[in-house]
This record gives structure tokens, sequence and C-alpha cells, in this order.
């Protein structure tokens, strides 16, 4: 699989808009998700270990899945993360971990995977009972947030009342959604959303 963040990865932790985006949607999750300190908690699309570096300390432990080698490889390198987050580089859609989570979070990695439904029922069969998720990501845009020639992105942003029903289908339930963060970029506003939800 070709890895598309090998350049972005370099540089993405002085990226100023990823680094708003990354502490609002860190908030988010905290204010709208009751960690403990028991918990496993899944990073879909981890990156560089921007929003697992916030919620480790609340938490036992993070599995910080991404697809991107290079993007993994900034992320284990930060001694915060050492010991209590494993780095699995791979698409677990096509290959299960095999594990139950109690909290699944993700930030903009959703308008990366080109099947929305199945990646929900991947989130299902990664949960406990009763486990949640708190996903980030942006609401429809024209697709200008995006350079037009940037390759891995099959969606521009994502209609809540779309994604509420794709949700339902796949057994989520209490299904919420708050404007995490407004991306302002190029004289255009672009509004990103954290949906949470507890598996049935």
């Amino acid at each position: 699989m070709t890895d598309l963040f090998t350049e972005k990865a370099k540089d993405w932790d002085v990226n100023e808009m990823v680094l708003q985006l990354s502490a609002a949607t860190s908030s988010a999750i905290l204010e709208n998700i009751e960690f403990s300190e028991q918990m496993q908690v899944m990073d879909f699309g981890a990156g560089t270990g921007l929003i697992t570096s916030q919620i480790i300390p609340h938490v036992k432990k993070i599995t910080a899945v991404d697809v991107s080698k290079s993007m993994l490889e900034q992320l284990v390198s930060k001694p915060e993360l050492e010991g209590k987050v494993e780095a699995v580089c791979q698409d677990i859609k096509q290959q299960p971990l095999g594990l139950k989570f109690d909290v699944i979070m993700s930030a903009m990695a959703m308008h990366h995977v080109k099947d929305t439904g199945q990646l929900f029922k991947s989130f299902s069969e990664h949960l406990t009972s009763g486990g949640k998720v708190a996903l980030a990501d942006l609401d429809t845009e024209d697709g200008s947030f995006h350079p037009s020639d940037v390759e891995g992105v099959y969606h521009n942003g994502f209609d809540r009342e779309s994604l509420k029903s794709i949700m339902e289908k796949n057994g989520f339930q209490d299904i919420k959604f708050v404007t995490a963060h407004t991306v302002n970029k190029e004289m255009k506003t672009y509004p990103v959303f954290l949906v949470t939800a507890s598996k049935t």
C-alpha cells in the first residue's frame, strides 16, 4: 500500500492549522467522553499521535492505528507515549485486530476511507458492548479543503443526518453531534464536527 503521507509526516507537528484542529478536537473529545484509567482506546487514523498525546493521561492504553507507516514512526518517537501506546500499521477493515476497545476515537480520518458503512461495521466489531465512538471530521464542503490533486480523499466532508443514518444501520445509538472547531483556510471556513455514540 502506498504511503500518501511520507512527505507530510516530516513537518506535520509544526503545521499551525493541524495543531489548532488537534487541540480543539482533543478538548471536544474530553468534554464529551468520560474516560477512566482502566480503558483501552483505539485512535483510528492516529497519524503522529497529536490526539493520542492529549488522551493518554486519562486511560490505560491506546492502540494507535494508521495505514501510514511514516506517520506512525513520528508517533512512536515521542517519549511521552512510550509504554502506554501501541502503534499498528494496518487496514482494520481488511485485517481486524481481534481486540475489543472501550472507546474508538478519530480525527480527520474518515474522509480517507471510501466505504463509510464498512468502516462503521468495523468500528462496531472492535468495540465492547456499550463501547463508544468519538469521531471528528469535516462537515460537507465544496471540495476546496484539500488540493484538487491530492490522493486518498474520498469524501468532501459528511452530511450529519446521512452519517447518523449510516451509524444507526451499524448498531450505534445516542448519536450526538457538536461543532468541535472551525478551520479558517484561504478566506473560507470549514466546520469540523465531533460525533459521539454508543454501540448497542
